[in-house]
């Protein structure tokens, strides 16, 4: 089966409608579904094909399934669901309406200070509680905590979490991304709940600056620094990073899993306190001093570094190669023979690789293509017989499509061949404008500032709560010069508005005319003598001024709890039980014997009487007449009534 668009506005597994599809990852795509059974969004993570028939893919697929499922955290994407179906496997889990840290980085670039530390902390508290489950997650990075709009975060990816108290390698492999690996996690070596500590300090790095500490051209090269650099403070790159801070960080980076903050919950204590302008405490200055001194770093890691195989690095499976033994040649005439023709032929080939190399060699001088436009430039490189790089950025001073600079520089020497790098105007510098609408006043303010731009606060009244940003202009992802002025407005809240007398009124009329002047409406059924469904009350009263969308609540009448008893004595039985009951009474009938023919089914008795008035649901008791046969003796005798009675529903 191949896993493509294919599946959208299908029905997958007989149940997930498929919607549309929100990312793909390394080995599996995920897509926005309904489930028809619970009526819910659910994220369906399906294993790509490529990968459906592989094992070892299909069980690290499993163990994120299994390890997310036992986690139940705010802070933790749930899992809802898993299964094998249509040639593959999948996880149903919770849909969350957000991005990617990764995303918003790549979009928005590093945010506030406050803010960074409040996403720290909120990966913190879910890896606090896996932890206390003994799960290590081993592969924190932003492309694995989303956000939804309102800043909440949540840790998902479980793929390779393992069991603190397991075996953490796999053969010698080296699992997790080369940017936020551990130096244990660079050197195959087991890990623990303080390499994803390590993870953690990278991704507040990436959250302060924009850039991880530690890049390189290679997963190995990049693997290396985690074992042999020393990061350079996040402050160097970012003014406005407290002191404080940049020593949490350093120290959450430390080589040694020792010098690190042992646990989650220690380290979001430390970033507490830094968040209520407190000092940091003295064992994460000693560690971080030390961190920045070099402690930890691993002098023989380049003779150790991984090596790379596909989808790891290996570790060598054996230490030093064993030295070949010396012997002495059996044939050395023949070696002498090889040697004399090997001599010749590779002195033809030096001679020639020779004058090639010296006319590759032969220097040239680098034009003079500042100020010149992009393809006048590149031709006057290549007419000198060296190579365009042609890199791109902003400058307010240098018109667009021109050069503002080159390396080297005009008139150098440089051999032929090689490059000469011009740095192209993109004209002056851009940013798209961020959605800041929903935010407050000051979040809005501080987030376009940091984006090099301006608020103009407009003040309106809108049901939005005080403070509230409701509009904004440019629109969102609008790109515009750095420094231009944004217009956003802010509401004032809702207006009072008086609160309309509707007591007496049906509970449908009072219902629309509070429900237009905005109001919510709750409604209490009382037991009343006014006609069913009146209002008899209402609170908040009449003519008080309430804001817009406060609740109304009114008192509705179910109708009166008593009503005249019917009289219906002398009717036969049928229709006196039919009167009682459409008057909303139940009825009980007893039986008296009668030698009258004419009272032979008559009601003759009823209790209570016509007219009186007797609570709805009530039962009246008639008495009916039943025919007996007059005795053959000449004695008087009187009808009796019986006992029997019968109760009608």
């Amino acid at each position: 089966m191949a896993v493509t668009d294919t599946l959208i506005d299908t029905l997958f597994d007989g149940r997930y409608r498929i919607v549309r599809k929100l990312g793909t990852g390394g080995m599996a795509n995920v897509y926005l579904a309904e489930d028809q059974e619970l009526g819910r969004s659910v994220a369906i993570k399906i294993l790509d094909d490529r990968h459906a028939a592989d094992e070892q893919f299909v069980e690290r697929f499993r163990r994120e399934a299994k390890n997310a499922a036992s986690l139940s955290h705010p802070n933790i994407v749930s899992i809802y669901d898993r299964g094998e179906a249509e040639g593959t496997y999948y996880i149903a889990m919770e849909y969350l309406d957000g991005r990617t840290l990764k995303e918003l980085l790549v979009r928005f670039g590093p945010p506030p200070v406050k803010i960074a530390i409040g996403y720290t902390r909120q990966v913190l508290s879910a890896l606090n509680f896996a932890h206390r489950y003994g799960l290590v997650h081993r592969d924190i990075k932003p492309h694995n905590v989303l956000v939804d709009s309102g800043g909440h975060v949540k840790v998902t990816d479980f793929g390779i979490a393992r069991s603190e108290s397991s075996q953490m390698t796999e053969a010698g492999s080296i699992i997790g991304t080369a940017q936020y690996l551990s130096p244990e996690q660079a050197r195959g070596a087991p890990v623990d709940k303080r390499s994803d500590i390590y993870s953690v300090g990278i991704l507040l790095y990436e959250l302060l600056t924009g850039s991880v500490p530690f890049t390189g051209d290679t997963p190995v090269e990049i693997a290396m620094k985690h074992l042999s650099a020393i990061p350079e403070a996040p402050s160097k790159k970012r003014a406005e990073v407290p002191r404080g801070l940049d020593l949490a960080v350093i120290r959450a980076l430390a080589k040694d899993p020792a010098e690190r903050y042992q646990s989650a919950e220690e380290m979001d204590a430390e970033l507490a306190r830094i968040e209520q302008g407190l000092r940091v405490s003295d064992e994460t200055a000693d560690a971080a001093t030390a961190v920045l001194a070099g402690s930890g770093i691993d002098t023989t890691a380049v003779r150790k570094a991984p090596v790379v195989t596909t989808g790891a690095y290996r570790r060598p499976p054996y230490g030093d190669y064993p030295q070949p033994v010396r012997r002495r040649p059996r044939w050395p005439w023949l070696l002498a023979l090889l040697v004399l023709i090997a001599a010749g032929v590779g002195t033809f080939f030096l001679v020639d690789f020779v004058r090639h190399q010296a006319e590759a060699n032969k220097l040239v001088t680098v034009p003079f293509v500042e100020s010149q436009v992009e393809a006048l430039a590149v031709e006057h490189i290549r007419e000198a017989g060296l190579k365009p790089n042609v890199q791109r950025e902003p400058s307010a001073d240098i018109l667009k499509g021109k050069v503002i600079r080159q390396e080297p520089g005009p008139g150098e020497k440089i051999p032929r061949g090689n490059k000469v790098t011009i740095y192209v105007s993109q004209g002056p510098p851009q940013v798209a404008v961020p959605n800041v609408v929903g935010m407050s006043q000051s979040e809005a303010e501080s987030l376009l500032q940091s984006k090099k731009l301006q608020a103009d606060v407009h003040t309106v009244p809108n049901d939005q709560p005080e403070g509230t940003v409701v509009a904004q202009s440019p629109n969102p992802d609008s790109l515009v010069d750095e420094n231009t002025v944004v217009r956003i407005n802010i509401a004032t809240g809702p207006q009072p508005v008086g609160v309309p007398n509707v007591v007496g009124q049906s509970y449908g009329d009072a219902l629309a005319a509070l429900q237009n002047l905005g109001f919510a409406v709750r409604r209490q059924d009382v037991r009343s003598n006014e006609p069913a469904e009146t209002v008899t009350d209402q609170s908040p009263p009449a003519n008080s001024a309430q804001p817009q969308g406060s609740t109304v609540t009114l008192k509705v009448s179910r109708g009166p709890s008593t009503t005249a008893v019917p009289d219906v004595t002398d009717l036969d039985q049928d229709t006196a039980t039919a009167t009682l009951r459409s008057a909303g009474f139940q009825v009980a009938i007893q039986e008296r014997d009668t030698f009258d023919p004419a009272q032979d089914g008559i009601v003759l008795n009823q209790t209570p009487r016509g007219g009186k008035q007797a609570d709805i649901g009530s039962t009246i008791t008639i008495v009916v007449g039943v025919l007996v046969e007059q005795p053959t003796d000449t004695t008087p005798t009187t009808p009796t009534e019986t006992t029997t009675t019968t109760v009608t529903p």
